[in-house]
């Protein structure tokens, strides 16, 4: 009766056990194109994750130079076929920039892939060029050297800033009981500490992580001379999420700004009956410089963790009655900002 028992516990640690040689690259990449070509696109999509993160690491250099057009055409198929355009529009510009002049078949690859391609080269002709350079945030963030002493001080303005993303509702009323300068201190002191993810440790990760951010969206999110850049809308998402995994940019339609305008203000449709607007093959779009959508897109592995989904999509509308990169409050984006608050321990 023992052996029949042993065989058994030996095939499911068999089932449970991760595999002993992991899929190479070229591996990785064959099987993402045969999803591809079967039309898997989740699947798809998965792989070519997998493949972007196993070209990512060290000594495959060479490798991922040359999968970085590749990874983001077939990204954009399996997107648009998806019905995710904006992302697919963001991938296939990246293809474009990596591939200058490539063209897609339009007898291979579906009439949803052949419009996304076709609407990446059209955005790329009339996007505001002060927005992207050759740089992504992803690039200017890991190149961003915050200036000496640039936390914000223990004053009494300390929790109108942008510590009040992460502040809990319990320690926003104990900093309101705070008076004196030491008390202040001791309390910030606090604070970090109780998310410290070593603690005890003066390397405070969590602390110097969110410092840095808020540098950095001070500095590129600044909208004017009065508001910092970490208060406003992509400064808070920045703060909580980090630098996107990509962004892309593109004008708002003509139908897409009325849906807007009348889901807002009177001021919002006022400024749609006086917009200004440019054709481009026949679709009207609104003017680039002063209307436009910008998504910043989160693949799994830049989402916090405890986010209950595979990839976020977070939407900023910029319109002159409306506002600038204002955030569009879909419900996952909400709850991913909310998972993305380093927590306190006791």
């Amino acid at each position: 009766m023992g052996r029949p028992r042993l065989h058994l516990l030996a095939a499911v640690l068999l089932v449970l056990a991760p595999p002993l040689f992991a899929e190479s690259l070229p591996e990785l990449f064959q099987k993402a194109k045969a999803q591809v070509k079967s039309q898997s696109w989740r699947e798809a999509l998965a792989t070519l994750d997998q493949l972007d993160a196993e070209s990512a690491k060290p000594g495959n250099e060479a490798a991922r130079r040359q999968l970085i057009a590749p990874l983001a055409f077939y990204r954009g198929v399996c997107e648009a076929n998806l019905d995710h355009l904006d992302e697919a529009e963001a991938d296939f510009a990246a293809f474009r920039r990596a591939q200058p002049g490539a063209s897609i078949d339009k007898a291979v690859y579906s009439k949803k892939a052949v419009q996304a391609f076709d609407a990446a080269r059209k955005d790329a002709a009339i996007e505001d060029p002060s927005s992207h350079d050759s740089h992504s945030l992803l690039q200017r963030f890991e190149e961003f050297q915050p200036a000496p002493n640039a936390a914000d001080k223990p004053d009494e303005r300390w929790a109108d800033g942008p510590v009040k993303w992460i502040l809990t509702p319990e320690e926003t009323a104990a900093w309101s009981a705070v008076k004196s300068d030491t008390e202040r201190a001791e309390f910030v002191e606090k604070f970090w500490q109780a998310r410290n993810p070593d603690p005890g440790s003066e390397d405070n990760r969590a602390r110097a992580e969110f410092e840095r951010r808020t540098a950095f969206a001070d500095e590129y999110f600044r909208p004017d001379e009065k508001t910092r850049g970490s208060m406003t809308d992509a400064g808070m998402v920045f703060v909580l999420l980090g630098p996107p995994t990509r962004a892309n940019r593109r004008p708002v339609t003509a139908s897409e700004d009325r849906s807007i305008a009348e889901g807002n203000s009177q001021e919002g449709k006022w400024w749609y009956s006086n917009r200004n607007s440019v054709h481009i093959d026949g679709v009207q779009l609104l003017d680039a410089s002063s209307s436009f959508r910008e998504v910043w897109h989160y693949g799994r592995e830049a989402l916090p963790k405890g986010a209950s989904i595979y990839e976020l999509n977070v939407v900023f509308v910029t319109k002159k009655g409306y506002g600038r990169f204002v955030l569009q409050r879909d419900p996952a984006v909400l709850a991913t900002l909310e998972t993305a608050k380093p927590k306190g321990h006791s």
